[in-house]
């Protein structure tokens, strides 16, 4: 009777050791899948802000030399106006691009919104800013190119598709990023100060409606009774992921300035036409 106790204690014994092995090799392998994960994870943190940083280096790189192929431009237009002034017509809206380095081109048979669109395109392929947009209260100088695809808007603010162009009549849509060139757009207050520096003079805003839209809302880049400019950004900017809605700034006209005199309008073009139709449309 005590060899058979005996026994069966020892087997007992065995297999809770056995119990106590296997949950100890359990604890062993979830701890070491626990340090891999924190790795993994961790070198994949420090890769993410890398690559973010790496994008913030070449924006601010990118932004900086659009900025002074647009200061060496004014320059150059400025020299060359000096020289021959007479050849520079005052309030010729093609003045500036016919001062390029343009292909050898003959327009004679070309239709005049056809050479336009042209020398646009060249404009755009030469990297010379439309214009730089400045808000002194916020310390913003971004350089303003075509269109709000991710590339351009990752190095400047862009001019959105269908509103005027610097130097129109119209309302100039501009559109950036919330968590780059118009973060700041937050601390801006009606009143405030906003001013758009093309190749033919400097153009000055006062902000005077702050509004938040979705994004849908596309009735705040209609022209209004007097030239205006509009800053659109995501909102809220501090939102994680694709933000609900859209951060408005609208500035209207205060002062056109070239060299001293005031600086006139051109004409607007035929997308503000058709969007001031669109806009007698609705009312």
């Amino acid at each position: 009777m005590f060899k058979f106790w005996t026994s069966a204690g020892g087997k007992e014994g065995s297999g809770k050791r056995t119990a106590q092995e296997g949950k100890r090799r359990g604890n062993v392998s979830i701890r070491m899948v626990l340090i891999w994960t924190q790795r993994v994870l961790l070198v994949s943190g420090v890769a993410l802000i890398g690559v973010y940083g790496a994008a913030r280096i070449e924006s601010l790189i990118a932004s900086d030399i659009a900025l002074k192929k647009f200061t060496a431009e004014q320059t150059a237009l400025d020299a060359l106006g000096t020289e021959s002034e007479e050849t520079v017509p005052r309030g010729d809206e093609s003045s500036v691009s016919e001062q390029m380095d343009l292909p050898d081109v003959d327009f004679s048979l070309w239709g005049e919104r056809r050479a336009r669109a042209y020398k646009r395109g060249i404009e755009k392929q030469s990297g010379i800013p439309l214009a730089v947009l400045r808000i002194p209260k916020i310390h913003l100088e971004a350089p303003l190119l075509e269109g709000t695809d991710d590339l351009t808007l990752n190095h400047a603010v862009g001019r959105i598709a269908g509103t005027a162009r610097p130097g129109e009549q119209g309302n100039i849509g501009i559109a950036g990023h919330r968590d780059s060139f118009f973060r700041g757009l937050k601390d801006v207050s009606v009143g405030d100060a906003i001013e758009l520096k093309t190749l033919q003079g400097t153009v000055a805003y006062v902000v005077d409606e702050i509004q938040i839209v979705n994004p849908k809302d596309v009735e705040v880049l209609w022209p209004g009774p007097v030239p205006s400019l509009t800053l659109v950004t995501c909102y809220p900017f501090y939102f994680f992921g694709s933000a609900p809605k859209r951060y408005i700034v609208k500035a209207s006209l205060a002062r056109e300035i070239k060299s001293g005199t005031d600086l006139k309008l051109g004409p607007p073009s035929a997308a503000i036409n058709s969007m001031r139709r669109k806009t007698h449309e609705h009312v």
